[in-house]
C-alpha cells in the first residue's frame, strides 16, 4: 500500500512541477517522457554543432556519492514551498522523510517499533522526482556563478550523472575552463549537502581532426580530484563514444551482447523439446533486437554513412 501511495504522489508531483516549468531544462532524468536517449541525442547535437564551427567539444563527467540518502530534508521542504506546493504538502514531506518507525506483524506476533530513518530512499518511487526538485535551485545558482566567471559551460544531468560540456579551439582552454567549472560545482554541491565522487570523474574530447590526437591531461589534484588522461573511448549512460562519433565500438558491443542473448535462449526450452519457431521469433524481436539497436538514434540519422552498422548487424 505504501509503494502504491508513493506512486500516486509521484504522478501528482510530476504533473505540477512540469506544468509550472519549475524543473531546470538541464535535468533529463527522473522525469516522465525523459530517458537516456534524450541525454545522448542532446550531447551528440552539441558535438555536431561545434564541429560546424571548427570547435573541439570537451566533456567532464562526475558522479555524486550516496545521492538519494544525502538529500537534506530541510532544504527539500524549502524547495517544495518555493515550487508553489500547498503548505499541507510541504508539511507531509517534512514528516514523511524523517523519524519513520516500522513494526513487523506475523499472525498473532507483533514486533516492537524501531527507527527506519532512511530519508529519501534509494528504491523509492518518489526518489527521482524529489531529486529533480532538489537540484532545480542548484542549476540556477550554478548557471549564475559560471556566467559571472565568464565560463560558457553547458550542463546536462541524468539524475546524479553530471556532465559539463565546453566548446573551444584549444585543449588547454578547454581544460582551464573545465577545471574552474568543476571547482565551482564541487563547492556548490557541498553547500547542498552533497559530495562529488572524484574517483569516477572522467574527461573526454571530441574532434574530427586527422592529425595525431595528443590532448593534455586535466590535473584536478589541487581541488581534491585525480589527474585525468583522456582515453580512446568513453562510456556514458551505457553509450560508448569515440572521438569522431563513429559509434563502431558501441555497435560491436551491443551486437555481441545480442548474440549472447540468442545463445541463452535454448535454456528456455524443456527437457523433451526446444522452443518452436514462433517462440524464437517472439524472443528475437522482443529481446534481441532491443539490445542490438540500443539507442540507435545516436548513429542512425539522415545522410549518415551506414555501411559499418549494417554489415555488423547483418552478421548478427
Amino acid at each position: 500500500m505504501g509503494k502504491l501511495i508513493e506512486k500516486v504522489i509521484r504522478e501528482r508531483l510530476q504533473f505540477q512541477v512540469v506544468n509550472n516549468n519549475f524543473i531546470h531544462y538541464s535535468q533529463l532524468g527522473g522525469l516522465k517522457f525523459k530517458s537516456t536517449s534524450d541525454t545522448g541525442i542532446a550531447l551528440t547535437h552539441f558535438i555536431h554543432t561545434g564541429w560546424i564551427k571548427n570547435l573541439i567539444t570537451s566533456t567532464l563527467t562526475f558522479d555524486i556519492a550516496q545521492f538519494f540518502p544525502s538529500l537534506n530534508y530541510c532544504l527539500l521542504s524549502a524547495i517544495l514551498e518555493k515550487a508553489g506546493f500547498d503548505l499541507k504538502v510541504v508539511s507531509f514531506f517534512s514528516n514523511y522523510l524523517v523519524d519513520r518507525k516500522m513494526s513487523y506483524f506475523w499472525n498473532n506476533f507483533s514486533f516492537c517499533l524501531y527507527n527506519v530513518n532512511v530519508e529519501v530512499g534509494q528504491g523509492s518511487a518518489l526518489s527521482p522526482i524529489l531529486s529533480a526538485l532538489y537540484l532545480s535551485s542548484f542549476f540556477h545558482i550554478l548557471e549564475k556563478r559560471l556566467k559571472t566567471l565568464d565560463l560558457k559551460i553547458s550542463i546536462l544531468f541524468f539524475v546524479n550523472d553530471s556532465l559539463l560540456i565546453l566548446q573551444s579551439k584549444s585543449f588547454y582552454t578547454s581544460n582551464a575552463h573545465l577545471f574552474s567549472s568543476y571547482n565551482v560545482a564541487s563547492q556548490l554541491f557541498l553547500k547542498f549537502g552533497l559530495l562529488v565522487e572524484h574517483s569516477k570523474t572522467e574527461v573526454f574530447h571530441f574532434s574530427r581532426s586527422h592529425n595525431n590526437f595528443n590532448s593534455p591531461p586535466l590535473d584536478l589534484s589541487s581541488i581534491g580530484g585525480p589527474s585525468l588522461i583522456p582515453k580512446d573511448t568513453w562510456q556514458y549512460l551505457e553509450f560508448i563514444f569515440d572521438r569522431k562519433l563513429s559509434f563502431h565500438q558501441h555497435i560491436d558491443f551491443y551486437a555481441n551482447k545480442a548474440i549472447s542473448t540468442v545463445k541463452c535462449m535454448k535454456i528456455l526450452g524443456n527437457s523433451t523439446r526446444g522452443l518452436n519457431l514462433l517462440q524464437k521469433r517472439l524472443l528475437y524481436r522482443s529481446c534481441t533486437l532491443s539490445i542490438a539497436l540500443y539507442n540507435f538514434q545516436l548513429w542512425f540519422y539522415h545522410k549518415v554513412p551506414l555501411s559499418y552498422p549494417l554489415k555488423t548487424l547483418g552478421k548478427l
